[in-house]
């Protein structure tokens, strides 16, 4: 069952990434793209509702990890000791600003929580980025399994790395820049007036840029992890993911270049999942790469009991439906439009 759990896992993030990255996107550009207090609530107002249910995918997968690999938990959790914390801190500085920013009609205050909620989603996606940059190119693991990283050392990549590097720092940038398109092609979507064309002009500027960033990118992994390449090779069809990756940016551009705002939403979300698809499929059966590779992490050795994947995949599944039945429920009803109030010119 190790493929399988690798995939549930997989797509757990996957969701993940894709529901928290356009309110994450969204607080990223909310000092940049709203001007007025009134088109600061709008945005707040988009994702009020549902920023908080995202963030349940994140504990979600972080619980599935737990108990179907133990070993990957217990090595990435020591090892990412202080960069979990700086994200810790980050979430919770981020859900303070957001709700207390509802709730405070002082104008200092308000844009102080504004700066505090769109700082620390700037952050948190930069650093995701930087987290997944670390995966892919792999960890100081010992005989033991276990690591422990500074914040940083000397920027290069090689065999003693920090958390920040210029490979990591690049993937926080693409990151950011990703997560900053998919929400302002969700603010699109949910607001109207000089708000809505302000975000779709940020989509149609930042879309490209983040094709040159993602060709880059993928060169300059390739440039540190050549042997990335080998699933690829040994299953060609794999090649039409880099294509999907590219294919997608270029609907977005193209789809709100015509102003269908929905499918442009629609391809930016695909484009995130090609990417983190991309990335599994060149590591599987790795989840956790080592720089020295027979330390790596694989689904073979870090996998628990056959008796508790069968007892915890019973559990998932009725865990999970309940979790799509609330999720379908909440879009229905904050589906469309958000409504500009009176006292929000």
């Amino acid at each position: 069952m190790g493929f399988l759990w690798f995939a549930i896992i997989s797509v757990m993030l996957t969701g993940y990434v894709i529901l928290d990255g356009f309110d994450l996107g969204a607080g990223a550009l909310h000092l940049f793209l709203a001007r007025t207090d009134g088109e600061r609530k709008q945005i707040i107002r988009s994702i009020g509702p549902v920023w908080d249910g995202n963030e349940v995918w994140l504990l979600a997968t972080g619980a599935v990890l737990y108990f179907v690999f133990p070993q990957l938990y217990a090595s990435s959790f020591s090892g990412f000791y202080l960069p979990l914390m700086i994200v810790l801190w980050l979430l919770m500085l981020r859900a303070i600003g957001l709700e207390f920013r509802t709730h405070i009609n002082d104008p200092i205050w308000a844009s102080f929580f504004d700066g505090i909620f769109s700082i620390g989603s700037l952050l948190l996606a930069i650093f995701y980025g930087a987290a997944l940059g670390n995966v892919v190119r792999g960890l100081p693991l010992g005989p033991n399994h276990y690591f422990f990283l500074p914040l940083w050392t000397n920027w290069n990549v090689g065999a003693h790395p920090g958390v920040l590097d210029w490979y990591t720092v690049l993937s926080g940038v693409v990151a950011l820049v990703a997560l900053s398109v998919h929400g302002a092609n969700y603010i699109v979507v949910k607001t109207e007036g000089a708000l809505n064309e302000r975000a779709r002009k940020t989509s149609l500027v930042l879309t490209p840029v983040l094709f040159l960033l993602t060709l880059v990118s993928l060169i300059a992994t390739l440039s540190i992890h050549p042997n990335l390449l080998a699933n690829y090779n040994a299953l060609p069809i794999g090649y039409l993911i880099p294509v999907l990756v590219f294919a997608s940016l270029v609907a977005v551009f193209v789809f709100q270049k015509g102003r269908k705002e929905v499918a442009a939403f629609v391809c930016g979300a695909l484009y995130l999942a090609f990417m983190l698809v991309g990335a599994v499929y060149s590591l599987y059966p790795v989840i956790l790469p080592a720089i020295d590779p027979q330390f790596s992490l694989t689904v073979q050795n870090s996998i628990t009991s056959s008796y508790a994947l069968r007892v915890g995949f019973r559990w998932w599944v009725i865990g999970i439906f309940a979790a799509l039945g609330y999720f379908t429920v909440l879009y229905r009803m904050f589906r469309g439009k958000v409504a500009v109030a009176d006292d929000d010119n």
